[in-house]
């Protein structure tokens, strides 16, 4: 059962879902601090961490500070995966309490 306020969460695939992803995203979330702390780069892959602090939209509350981490492959200037991991529970506690 998909989280009704975490609609995000979840399998994209493609450049036209990435951009529905961003909007639905967007809509939701309002970054207001990202601190990343640690980078790593072998060859066309990259994984960056990072620290978080967000307000949701919906209901208007803040996440307090929560890691984030992205493993990402870039071939030929394109971007070919892109796996983001969150603190979802944080995430969640904003949006349920």
């Amino acid at each position: 059962m998909a989280d009704k306020w975490l609609s995000w969460i979840g399998v994209w695939q493609g450049k036209k879902k990435l951009f529905e992803f961003m909007g639905i995203f967007g809509e939701n979330f309002q970054t207001t601090a990202w601190d990343n702390t640690d980078a790593y780069a072998s060859g066309d892959t990259v994984a960056v961490f990072s620290k978080i602090n967000a307000t949701t939209t919906k209901p208007g509350k803040e996440t307090g500070p929560f890691t984030f981490a992205l493993r990402a492959k870039v071939r030929d200037g394109k971007v070919v995966l892109w796996h983001g991991f969150e603190d979802s529970f944080a995430v969640s506690q904003a949006y349920h309490g």
